[in-house]
């Protein structure tokens, strides 16, 4: 017979196994000491980037990261853990939490997944000092379109060129 403690565990699980595999970025936030309320504040700023906090307990956190392959973040559990996943903006969501923790002294960013890649806490941190999708995307487009941007400019050069010399010809001969 299985008891209520082992169903509860094995829920909690298979809730976080479920998340990783779900969401393109995964972050484990360590905290102790902090208010409900501060939590909430930190859920509503995350929840604004589309992202979702969840508290669990650190051996459960460790037992789903352990069977995800994910020993190396596994190791890094400590304190009281939260599990911070977003299918959004992964950049947006690691500032949140980066600048979070310089807030609050008693809070680190352990690490993280990215794409089912392992993030170190200094990773995260690079993460964050990205810009947002919106201008890394229009940056893009700016470098692709500048060689395009270029090719017109020296062809419509070419063709002022031809057009001022026929201009000073034309003058020379006594036209308009």
């Amino acid at each position: 017979m299985t008891t209520v403690g082992k169903i509860y565990r094995t829920q909690f699980n298979n809730r976080i196994k479920d998340a990783i595999e779900t969401n393109e970025g995964v972050f484990v936030v360590s905290f102790s000491n902090l208010s409900g309320l501060v939590l909430s504040d930190l859920r509503k700023d995350l929840k604004k980037a589309g992202a979702s906090m969840f508290v669990s307990k650190n051996s459960i956190a460790e037992n789903a990261l352990k069977e995800l392959g994910h020993d190396a973040l596994a190791d890094r559990v400590a304190s009281q853990t939260a599990f911070v996943w977003t299918s959004a903006d992964s950049a947006a969501v690691s500032k949140i939490l980066v600048e979070f923790s310089k807030e609050k002294e008693n809070v680190s960013v352990q690490g993280g997944l990215l794409d089912g890649r392992v993030l170190a806490d200094a990773d995260v941190k690079v993460l964050s000092d990205l810009p947002p999708r919106e201008v890394l995307l229009s940056t893009l487009l700016g470098t692709i379109q500048a060689p395009l941007t270029r090719l017109a400019g020296a062809l419509n050069a070419k063709s002022r060129d031809l057009l001022s010399i026929l201009k000073q010809y034309s003058e020379k001969k006594g036209g308009n």
